[in-house]
């Protein structure tokens, strides 16, 4: 074993919002905490975001039962406002993510290194969990 060469996953989803509005969903620590679970047990009560390079966010994700939680976090290695987004996690696994304009949606694309005590698929389905929960709330949220 090691991280000589760990698998990237690619989780996705097409938003019907503008990117503009999807950066700021994604990225404003008040927006995190209402879309960052992965089911409806789970919630994120405190979200911390330093969105520059260099910076550092932490949200952390609890079951709503109290029975488990765990901080999540990195630095940011790269910041290209409604573009790009990529960081290093605690753990010094990569994460980028792209931020696509079609028009008046947005494609998000991202991808990450995998790590090695859960199945492939099993960490490919916990974050595109998160994402379509994510798009959920971003259609819906200017409606609100």
């Amino acid at each position: 074993m090691g991280t000589s060469n760990p698998a990237t996953i690619t989780v996705e989803a097409i938003v019907q919002s503008p990117v503009e509005s999807v950066w700021t969903y994604w990225t404003d620590p008040k927006h995190i905490m209402k879309w960052n679970a992965a089911s409806d047990e789970w919630h994120t009560p405190r979200a911390e975001n330093d969105l520059r390079v260099g910076g550092a966010f932490v949200s952390r994700m609890e079951a709503k039962d109290g029975s488990f939680g765990f901080d999540f976090g990195g630095v940011y290695d790269e910041v290209s406002l409604n573009e790009r987004i990529a960081y290093t996690m605690g753990d010094g696994r990569k994460v980028k993510i792209d931020f696509i304009r079609q028009d008046a949606a947005t494609k998000i694309v991202e991808s990450f290194d995998a790590e090695e005590s859960n199945p492939i698929e099993m960490q490919q389905a916990g974050w595109q969990a998160i994402l379509n929960n994510f798009k959920a709330y971003a259609e819906n949220a200017g409606k609100a």
